[in-house]
């Protein structure tokens, strides 16, 4: 198989019924994700279907491009270079990198001479900007690392208990698929990807100069995966190694990480009420990968790497997620989607009756008749306990819709 050319289906569907129908489409995500190589694809389809199309493409990641600063040296460089007689694609990588560039989209999306796409790596710059002047005119494409079942085609491997410890093990950044998976090989590669991630999305862009406290805040929060979080909670830990740094701090950094697409903030909600709380949420790793490269993998990780395996299933399965709340008692995933929800608890082993009561009954309690799962890492799960499903980490991982 050609390495250079694998495609990413679930993609190019939720992006195909935009194409030419004079809306931006803004593909946004961590660095590394694909996402310049899924621009390449959409410009190879173009091609495909228009032999005279002319594609107009910039990638601020590369030297070349380093001239274009702001929207007026944008709109310099697409007038210069565009086409009277001919469909016009104009394709931007890493958008966020040119100043006042929504002022740029709103001029060319205005003209009707182009078809535009761009990619972006910080969530708050983007949706912020377009909103503000391009609202109705774009629709946004979130990208994330391999889900399993992509990581299983690029990396040609069968559904299996060996493929899927890879998986937790590695994760998907899609560059994989040029190594050996080896720690020593991948983890080396997954901690310069952190690097970047860290310096130029978080570090240079917001001015941090703590980068100490930084690196100790993702450490923090590796190692508490699917537990319940808040700005005090965290200060309260450092001040008790010594390190006094105020809940605001502490906000602001979690902030420029979310933003970074690093992690991804999940909030609660009463599932009675249907109230959202504002404090103590929890965080989950855009990419497992990158978490265990820094902090090692531990098997006592497995039962938080879980939780962090089905919120990025949700995730990529374009679900609105959050923990719930039922009295005293947690439901690790609230999960909505076309007007419905999905309630899911996940448990490492249901090894006797007193875990199969707990992580059962929680969900057992909720008085609404909603798809309710739990979902753990017992080879023979199947079947359903007073009418809730119970399904293996694979089968979710690859079945569940």
């Amino acid at each position: 198989m050609n390495k250079t050319n694998i495609s990413r289906p679930h993609y190019l569907n939720k992006i195909t019924p935009y194409m030419d129908k004079g809306v931006i489409k803004v593909i946004v995500g961590q660095r590394r994700t694909g996402k310049s190589f899924f621009l390449r694809q959409i410009i190879g389809k173009i091609k495909k279907s228009q032999k005279s199309a002319n594609v107009i493409y910039i990638n601020k990641e590369l030297h070349e491009f380093d001239n274009i600063l702001d929207y007026k040296d944008l709109v310099a460089y697409v007038e210069n270079k565009s086409k009277k007689r001919t469909k016009n694609y104009l394709f931007v990588d890493e958008i966020q990198d040119i100043e006042h560039f929504e002022k740029a989209l709103r001029s060319f999306n205005a003209s009707g001479k182009y078809d535009i796409y761009c990619t972006g790596s910080n969530a708050v710059i983007l949706s912020g900007e377009l909103a503000t002047y391009l609202s109705g005119r774009y629709v946004e494409i979130p990208m994330y690392s391999l889900s399993y079942g992509e990581f299983l085609d690029f990396k040609q491997l069968g559904d299996s208990q060996e493929a899927l410890e890879k998986y937790i093990r590695f994760g998907g950044m899609p560059n994989l698929i040029n190594f050996e998976l080896e720690e020593e090989i991948v983890y080396g590669f997954l901690r310069n990807i952190y690097s970047s991630i860290i310096l130029r999305d978080v570090v240079a862009r917001y001015g941090v100069r703590n980068i100490n406290f930084l690196e100790r805040l993702v450490e923090y929060l590796a190692d508490n995966i699917g537990c319940l979080i808040s700005s005090k909670k965290i200060s309260d830990f450092l001040k008790s190694q010594r390190i006094n740094i105020s809940p605001n701090v502490v906000l602001n950094y979690l902030s420029f990480l979310s933003r970074a697409f690093f992690i991804i903030k999940v909030p609660r909600t009463d599932i009675q009420g249907k109230k959202v709380f504002e404090i103590n949420e929890k965080y989950y790793f855009e990419d497992l990968g990158l978490r265990n490269s820094l902090v090692g993998f531990k098997a006592g990780d497995t039962n938080k790497i879980l939780e962090n395996l089905v919120f990025s299933r949700l995730k990529f399965l374009g679900y609105k997620i959050m923990v719930g709340q039922l009295d005293k008692k947690e439901v690790d995933f609230v999960a909505e989607k076309d007007g419905s929800r999905t309630y899911i608890q996940v448990a490492y082993l249901i090894k006797d009756e007193e875990t199969r009561n707990r992580e059962f009954g929680n969900l057992l309690d909720i008085p609404d008749n909603y798809r309710k799962l739990v979902v753990s890492m017992d080879e023979l799960a199947g079947g359903e306990y007073k009418g809730i499903k119970h399904l293996n980490i694979r089968n979710f991982l690859t079945r569940f819709k």
